[in-house]
């Protein structure tokens, strides 16, 4: 069965996100699996007449395992009270890894049965120095799995309307055929949204390759509910702000890809700026998910 893969850090920011993940869960029919990543302490030497108690590694991962228990053990009470005892309630999982963030958790989300990765936006608690906190840049750039960022202000309301920035690359062909499969269940619709700057872009080829898109799109990923936006701003930034803010979506997806690929879309890697500001989940895709499902 499919899981969703929950990092946490035990922060207000991580809750949200966990809750965030059970609403999915019990849509998408998949089980969550926690996860936490822990630092090995680093032995620094003390001056002779400093007394410091020495938190043992082992001492450290137990108290770990305990609070991810008691954070499982909360959030199956909490489903089991919303949810009605003959529908799916999901299996909660967990497991400490040990290592940076993004580390563990592209090590577990390896998985073939890890669909997605929902991880809170922000916050810094922990039980101890050695526990990190919320690396989402981190997992931004090293996720191999859709990775989605749930900001602290985003309560799970249902998915109606999905919005999908795009630059018009072929491969997002492929992406949209994934998102297709997982707003289905919602029967959400999905916005397919071509930002472009009124000043650069040559206005012929640029309806051209909208054009071929857009066929690709409908010969290929058969779901009846996709829409297409095109919005023309002064700069792309403004356009994805503004779809955020007034596009009434649920969740903006998007494609992350190093090098520059999208030279407009995420140029200077747009997509770490947006997450700064965004106030809905943020879905962000690595650029080849393979033959992944969410």
């Amino acid at each position: 069965m499919k899981k969703i893969l929950v990092p946490t850090d035990f922060s207000s920011s991580a809750k949200n996100a966990a809750n965030y993940a059970m609403h999915l869960a019990k849509q998408i029919k998949a089980n969550v699996k926690l996860c936490n990543a822990v630092m090995v302490p680093l032995d620094v030497p003390l001056a002779a007449h400093v007394a410091a108690p020495i938190v043992s590694f082992e001492t450290l991962e137990y108290e770990v395992e305990q609070e991810l228990k008691r954070w499982a053990g909360r959030l199956k009470e909490k489903d089991e009270l919303e949810t009605a005892p003959d529908t799916f309630h999901p299996l909660v999982e967990h497991v400490v890894g040990v290592g940076s963030v993004p580390d563990v958790i592209t090590n577990v989300a390896a998985n073939r049965e890890v669909s997605l990765t929902v991880m809170g936006m922000s916050g810094a608690g922990g039980l101890s120095k050695f526990l990190l906190g919320s690396s989402s840049r981190g997992m931004v750039e090293a996720t191999e799995t859709p990775l989605l960022l749930v900001p602290d202000e985003s309560r799970f309301m249902g998915l109606h309307k999905i919005a999908f920035a795009t630059d018009l690359s072929k491969t997002d062909i492929a992406i949209v055929h994934i998102l297709a499969g997982f707003a289905r269940v919602f029967n959400a619709e999905i916005l397919i949204v071509h930002i472009s700057e009124k000043a650069r872009d040559n206005e012929y080829n640029n309806q051209h390759k909208i054009d071929v898109f857009l066929n690709e799109v409908t010969n290929k990923v058969n779901y009846h509910k996709i829409y297409y936006q095109h919005v023309m701003d002064t700069a792309v930034g403004d356009g994805l702000d503004w779809l955020a803010e007034y596009g009434q979506i649920q969740m903006l997806a998007m494609v992350h890809r190093k090098h520059n690929v999208l030279h407009k879309l995420f140029k200077g890697s747009y997509t770490q700026k947006l997450k700064k500001r965004i106030t809905i989940p943020l879905l962000v895709f690595p650029p080849d998910c393979g033959n992944r499902t969410l």
